[in-house]
């Protein structure tokens, strides 16, 4: 179960098992002998035991190249893959595996170029692009010197006529297995980039994932103020005159019913904007509450309807130089709705100035009134002042309030027009 789990950490399990297989096929080759009889009694074994077989040493470098063999094969399991030291001592003990099998192990001999390109390979895996050539060009530097070394123990009992045949075995066996190093080389550094480039796509994919669902859930809370705002500017305000109203039809019912008549009326207006507004808001949550006319005319009518809930007529100035755009017009409706709304319920005043100026490159917006005022510390968390904050910043404005108690209140708005200029 161990040994699945390890495989299943390796980067490149079909990798591993190509290793084991290249492995189990060129075992067979060592141990089942070559057809050609004649030729392998004339060529002996290309292993130092195999040239002197009387060294005492060679009866045990044998099972040694074995294990080493089964060790070189196993480490491929695992890869090591942060520390620089721990990559250049599993490098070493490859390599010595290799040279253990190569050099001493007599049946194993012609496994010995095989385990390089096995080598080659697991340093692309654990060494960036200079480890890697590193590690190619030492490959290649010791099997020519272990090549040169086996051949010449071979050449030293042989006779000419086979040293010059193994001479240019030699040479021709080195130069393919030069060319066969590059090619893996090459090989692996493609299929290690295209996998280096799926995983920075595939954490592009993922971050790109990850800042659409931001947006996505910025834009759902942007619209979540925008339709609370659209609510509270809009059904707030009517359903506030409507109490208004109903409030003074109560109060005159009994001496004057005529004139509680016509605050009922009022009212009942009221209640059907109000209406409309919910189904508005719950239809499509129109962003134009000017129906199509004009901002100074849509000033005029909230000043008319101040009038008729509280019996005070707004002084009100406009001075527009040119139109202006509708997500403005929108803006400055909204938040002269709201101070109106909140100068009824909380105020008290009796006298309330409104100034819409516009000059070179800024519109500013005054409304002033001579209520009762209130403690900036303690009463700027509500919504209709927040609603109002936000309609301005939004425009890259400036919101500011003034106010204490019992001197009344300024409202001063700041709008840059300078894209209209």
């Amino acid at each position: 179960m161990s040994r699945l789990i390890q495989i299943k950490k390796h980067p490149f399990p079909s990798l591993l098992y190509l290793e084991w297989t290249l492995l189990a096929i060129t075992v067979l080759t060592a141990v089942i002998p070559p057809p050609l009889r004649q030729f392998r009694h004339k060529m002996p074994e290309l292993s130092i035991c195999g040239v002197f077989p009387d060294l005492s040493v060679c009866n045990i470098l044998p099972q040694l190249s074995i294990y080493s063999l089964i060790i070189f094969a196993l480490m491929g399991l695992r890869l090591p893959r942060s520390n620089q030291i721990i990559k250049v001592v599993y490098t070493a003990i490859e390599i010595l595996m290799i040279l253990m099998t190569g050099l001493f192990g007599e049946r194993y001999a012609r496994l010995f170029p095989f385990l390089y390109i096995i080598l080659v390979t697991r340093s692309c895996l654990i060494f960036h692009l200079p480890g890697r050539l590193l590690v190619t060009t030492l490959s290649f530097t010791l099997f020519l010197f272990t090549t040169q070394l086996k051949y010449q123990l071979f050449n030293f009992q042989a006779s000419p006529q086979a040293q010059e045949r193994s001479r240019f075995l030699s040479l021709n066996w080195s130069l393919g297995f030069g060319l066969s190093l590059v090619f893996v080389l090459l090989m692996m550094n493609a299929v290690l980039s295209e996998r280096h480039s799926r995983e920075k796509l595939a954490i592009a994919n993922e971050k790109l994932r990850q800042y659409a669902m931001r947006i996505e859930n910025q834009a759902t809370l942007e619209e979540r103020n925008r339709i609370a705002r659209e609510i509270h500017d809009s059904l707030g305000h009517s359903l506030t005159a409507l109490n208004l109203q109903l409030e003074t039809a109560l109060k005159l019912w009994q001496s004057n019913p005529i004139k509680a008549e016509t605050f009922l009326a009022t009212a009942k207006e009221l209640g059907s904007k109000a209406l409309k507004d919910v189904r508005q808001s719950v239809s499509t949550m129109r962003s134009n509450p000017l129906q199509d006319q004009s901002l100074e005319r849509a000033i005029a009518s909230l000043s008319e309807n101040f009038h008729r809930s509280n019996g005070i007529l707004p002084i009100y100035q406009i001075n527009i130089e040119y139109s202006l755009p509708p997500e403005i017009n929108t803006a400055i409706y909204r938040i002269t709705q709201e101070s109106l709304t909140n100068i009824s319920k909380y105020a008290k005043a009796t006298e309330i100035k409104l100034e819409l100026t516009t000059t070179r490159g800024n519109l500013r917006l005054i409304i002033q009134d001579n209520g009762r005022g209130f403690d900036l510390g303690q009463n700027t968390t509500g919504f209709g002042l927040h609603s109002m904050r936000d309609r301005t910043l939004a425009l890259g404005g400036e919101f500011n309030i003034n106010s204490t108690p019992g001197s009344g209140c300024k409202i001063t708005v700041n709008i840059p027009l300078t894209r209209l200029t």
